[in-house]
């Protein structure tokens, strides 16, 4: 090999390196192209090649012709990319694309992604959660709302009152006006005291009537219901679910057929069975979606109109209400509903006739920003009453003569606890600050329902893991056991997990966010040769330049990032970009690979689904930690999140590589691949002494606590279950140095062995502690004896459900 030769190879390659992972167009390729051929003396028939392929690429009029024009027709063929349906579509182009699409590119922009709104709590929002809000939980307990099934007539009256059913109705038409983030605020409240307010109040301001009169509706519509509904003389219920239309809504069997009256009018003539409609037993107005009919051509040409949304005043005849079914023992109202020939007059459609046929429309548009926010306020609120139970709990519970908390078994699930909390806050916070300034992102609505309804339902089985058999036995001390119960509901409802995870996140986020391939297949439904063109090769160099960026991203562990932010969190925006270009990069492969048929390979997308899911998790923590005024006391949680989420990831993409059922790629991506992937992980659980930091914050009451928990009820009455457990807290870390004291004295003979608690007596008369601090410990152990009790029922109580037997108390 000659000199200048070996000094080209390692150059020529190293530019390759660079082109690719800055990704630049066609020509620069095709200079690229020629400098190598001139590098290595091409003949000139190698000369001829090139110049007949780069006329072909570089020509658009040539390469739509002799390349595009075949490669659409091949597509077509093959059915590479995907058939979409009207429903599909119609889901598909439902709310907007927000920063999850910065992901798909494999390039995030963190200065964008930083930049946008992270909301606080104002004055005005917490004088109403320290008001009426807790006013409300005070009124009645998880318990005695079970015990009653139904809330007591006095919270009904007050929420209708305080215009806690017309939250989201503006205030000219009676409602309080108020926004996303005050509502998602009350709903983690309410969450913090029992599942039943928020689905009381949550389905009166989130998917229903209000909602879409708000968007839709006419003004006489609006000036009629709204102030009904905002004062609660009006309860409304929205009837989707069928026997056989549950995910597959689109599918539903109602039908309302139009015909004009003996009196000249047009009406409605409708036929439904709906089921899980919460408030359907107690609702005074219904909001129906239905199949429209025209057989007579009354609105149009069109004999099937399509999916209509209407609303039914209960009271006309023909609707049929009255039961109730019983979701999980969980005391809200969830009812089936039934309709035989309802009449109601066609000016009731939702937004009048202009909108018949347009329900599958509104309802996609609806959830495409509700989904983000009513669940992921539950839960996080739920999160938050775990995590505040569990520290105390924790600490005041002993066994072996140890809080149980200082057991590494226990620090295990309590780290979790506050970890997964702490990153619940910040993706609540952040996903509704995008939708209070005007985004409906229905892919992040996707993974924020999805997401938070599984990451409660785990921080909930740890909660009862750690409380043991204090979690298990029912009645008014016990804080989880009714949330436990509870949990399925809001993983079934809104689109079940199962359906989110495999088809909505990835499945139609794929095609929604991804920068080329919704132009493409708009392209080819069109037969547009030239929109196809510019998508199609445009989507090959971005695919190109994400390959690139994936394989320097890994060799160099992220290290190629210049980090927006220096100090601790550094790291992790360098890991975000590189799990970022990979999801990008494996995401176009599996697209050219699988093309149509993907949406049968849910376990595959639910992978994909997985790995976008922690980006945005892991992005909004890191948002967090930036708009708190990065507070060094809260690193250990930014820590222990970030790290669960890159080892998430690092488990998602392990599943995709290993199951990539492609030719060759496959079994290089299951061999070659995982093995450095393994070698090089993108991210690993989180350290046990990182553990350790987050289970000690849970346990010591202050100021990083109280953050982590903020804005839940919080009863300091000790006759409550949660006041009590804080109060008992308080006190044994109070006394804790007293007696460690005793246990010093007793280990250096001034005393004699034994348990301290069993020494007071003779600490006492020894000197080594004074009466005030012998009572101080008397008062915690009392506490503490008192926080640990179950509630015990005679048999005649029980099987009557009165209140139980005060347990007995004891000092130790």
């Amino acid at each position: 090999m000659s000199l200048p030769l070996a000094i080209a190879i390692p150059g020529l390659f190293f530019l390759l390196l660079l082109l690719g992972y800055v990704g630049v167009p066609l020509w620069v390729w095709t200079l690229y192209g020629a400098a190598t051929l001139m590098a290595f003396h091409s003949p000139l028939w190698g000369w001829g090649i090139f110049a007949v392929l780069a006329l072909m690429l570089n020509v658009p009029m040539l390469r739509r012709r002799l390349l595009t024009a075949p490669i659409m027709k091949g597509i077509q063929t093959l059915h590479l990319l995907p058939n979409i349906s009207a429903t599909e579509k119609a889901a598909i182009d439902a709310g907007t694309v927000w920063i999850e699409g910065e992901f798909f590119s494999g390039a995030p922009n963190f200065q964008r992604l930083l930049q946008e709104p992270y909301p606080q709590v104002t004055p005005e929002i917490q004088a109403f959660l320290d008001g009426p809000v807790e006013q409300v939980c005070r009124m009645a307990t998880d318990w005695d709302i079970q015990r009653r099934k139904d809330l007591p007539p006095e919270v009904w009256a007050y929420l209708k009152q305080e215009r806690f059913f017309g939250m989201m109705i503006p205030k000219e038409y009676g409602g309080l006006g108020f926004s996303n983030l005050t509502y998602s605020a009350v709903m983690v409240k309410l969450a913090s005291r029992s599942f039943t307010h928020t689905a009381t109040v949550g389905v009166t301001n989130s998917l229903g009537p209000a909602k879409l009169l708000l968007s839709y509706g006419t003004p006489q519509q609006k000036a009629y219901y709204l102030p009904r509904l905002a004062s609660g003389d009006e309860i409304p219920c929205f009837a989707l679910t069928e026997p056989n239309a549950g995910s597959d809504a689109a599918s539903i069997t109602s039908n309302g057929v139009v015909f004009r009256g003996d009196d000249g009018k047009l009406y409605l003539r409708l036929n439904f069975s709906k089921r899980y409609i919460t408030l359907g037993a107690i609702a005074t107005l219904i909001g129906l979606a239905f199949k429209l009919r025209d057989p007579d051509h009354l609105l149009g040409d069109t004999e099937n109109v399509g999916i209509t949304c209407a609303l039914v005043p209960a009271k006309t005849p023909g609707v049929i209400l009255g039961k109730r079914h019983d979701p999980m023992g969980v005391p809200f109202y969830n009812s089936p509903i039934e309709g035989r020939d309802v009449i109601i007059a066609i000016d009731q459609i939702i937004g009048g006739i202009e909108q018949a046929g347009q329900g599958w429309k509104m309802l996609m548009q609806a959830l495409a920003a509700g989904r983000g926010i009513s669940f992921p306020a539950t839960c996080t609120g739920v999160a938050k009453l775990v995590t505040r139970v569990t520290g105390a709990h924790a600490t005041v519970r002993r066994q072996f003569g140890l809080s149980i908390g200082r057991f590494e078994g226990i620090e295990e699930p309590l780290a979790r606890i506050g970890g997964l909390t702490y990153l619940m806050e910040a993706a609540r916070l952040y996903t509704v600050g995008a939708v209070d300034q005007g985004e409906k992102p229905s892919v992040v609505s996707a993974i924020a329902k999805y997401q938070f309804t599984e990451l409660a339902r785990k921080i909930t089985n740890d909660g009862m893991d750690v409380l043991g058999g204090s979690g298990i036995c029912r009645g008014p001390r016990n804080l989880l056991a009714n949330i436990y119960t509870a949990m399925p509901i809001p993983i079934t409802v809104e689109g079940s997990n199962i359906l989110t995870r495999t088809l909505m996140i990835f499945g139609q986020g794929s095609i929604r966010c991804h920068p080329y391939v919704y132009q493409e297949v708009q392209a080819l439904n069109n037969g547009d040769t030239i929109a196809f063109d510019q998508a199609l090769w445009n989507h090959l160099g971005f695919m190109v330049r994400n390959g690139f960026r994936t394989l320097l991203l890994s060799l160099s562990h992220g290290a190629l990032i210049r980090s927006p932010i220096r100090g601790a969190t550094a790291t992790y925006y360098r890991k975000l970009a590189w799990a970022s270009a990979t999801f990008a990069f494996l995401t176009d492969l599996v697209l050219l690979a699988f093309g149509g048929s993907l949406k049968r390979r849910e376990k595959l997308a639910g992978r994909f689904a997985d790995s976008l899911s922690w980006l945005y998790l892991g992005i909004a923590t890191l948002r967090r930690f930036e708009a708190e005024g990065r507070n060094p006391a809260d690193l250990p949680l930014v820590h222990w999140s970030m790290q669960y989420a890159f080892a998430q990831m690092q488990q998602a993409f392990e599943g995709i590589f290993a199951n990539l059922s492609i030719p060759i790629l496959g079994g290089i991506f299951r061999g070659l691949v995982m093995a450095w992937w393994r070698l090089n992980p993108i991210g690993l659980p989180p350290s046990d002494d990182l553990g350790h930091e987050i289970a000690h914050l849970l346990q010591t009451p202050g100021e990083t606590r109280d953050r982590l928990t903020a804005n839940i009820y919080i009863p300091s009455h000790p006759d409550e279950p949660l006041g009590r457990l804080e109060q008992a807290l308080r006190l044994s870390l109070q006394a804790e140095a007293i007696l460690k004291t005793i246990k010093a004295a007793s280990h250096t003979g001034q005393l004699p062995p034994g348990k301290p608690e069993t020494l007071l007596d003779a600490a006492l008369s020894a000197g080594v502690i004074t009466e005030a601090e012998t009572q101080l410990v008397r008062e915690a152990e009392t506490a503490r004896n008192d926080a640990i009790q179950v509630d015990a029922f005679s048999l005649e109580d029980y099987q009557t459900g009165t209140q139980p037997i005060p347990a007995t108390m004891t000092l130790v």
